[in-house]
């Protein structure tokens, strides 16, 4: 009984491990890239020029290309 007790919570550990580690692994994937001018306006924004930044949406204030 004891056994099956501390599989399971390797088991749990193990599979909370692999779970952070695909959060983060998209995470990263995600914010890489600069959005175009057209992704920052079709996400809801709007491009500031004078700082070449998307003010608002989806990607609020990331650089823009």
């Amino acid at each position: 009984m004891r056994i099956r007790r501390i599989l399971a919570a390797v088991i749990a550990t193990v599979a909370l491990a692999g779970l952070g580690l695909t959060g983060a692994a998209t995470a990263t994937a995600t914010t890489a890239a600069s959005p175009t001018p057209g992704e920052c306006q079709d996400g809801g924004g709007t491009v500031d020029w004078a700082t070449n930044t998307c003010k608002g949406g989806t990607y609020d204030g990331q650089m823009v290309d």
